[in-house]
């Protein structure tokens, strides 16, 4: 099915709504913290591990975008594909720490600090998406 302009307009229309309609802060956070600061991996690739710091940073939000258009807005199923990368990526960083100076040294720590923050949500926002889908689903026989 092709879509019409018109209801290209309508989706993207449907999932500004949905995120202007977040609480202020949550707005303030995906906007100008936690994408930007995933985002700025891309500024690191040739840096030791820079290549998986990028994929993994940023393959959490790029799946989030699938979501976003079939549920046309923002949801806590957004919250589930963060959970892995994301996991990974803050257990690589502080367990398994590229060798790093100057402004990559910084960067690691704070997009851990973020991405850490972040997945605190995440964890419960994906809990309470499990329990609501749980609680729709047809009884089993």
């Amino acid at each position: 099915m092709t879509r019409t302009p018109h209801q290209e307009t309508t989706l993207l229309r449907d999932i500004w709504i949905s995120y202007r309609s977040q609480p202020l802060w949550v707005q303030f956070w995906v906007a100008l913290i936690l994408v930007p600061v995933n985002m700025a991996s891309l500024l690191f690739l040739t840096e030791p591990m820079g290549l998986w710091i990028a994929i993994l940073a940023n393959i959490a939000m790029l799946s989030n975008l699938p979501i976003m258009l079939y549920e046309r807005g923002f949801t806590n199923f957004m919250a589930l594909p963060h959970i892995l990368p994301w996991t990974i990526l803050v257990c690589l960083i502080l367990f398994a720490r590229p060798p790093a100076t100057g402004l990559y040294d910084v960067y690691l720590w704070v997009l851990v600090a973020v991405d850490l923050v972040s997945l605190v949500f995440d964890y419960q926002e994906s809990l309470a998406w499990l329990k609501d889908r749980q609680r729709k689903a047809p009884p089993s026989a």
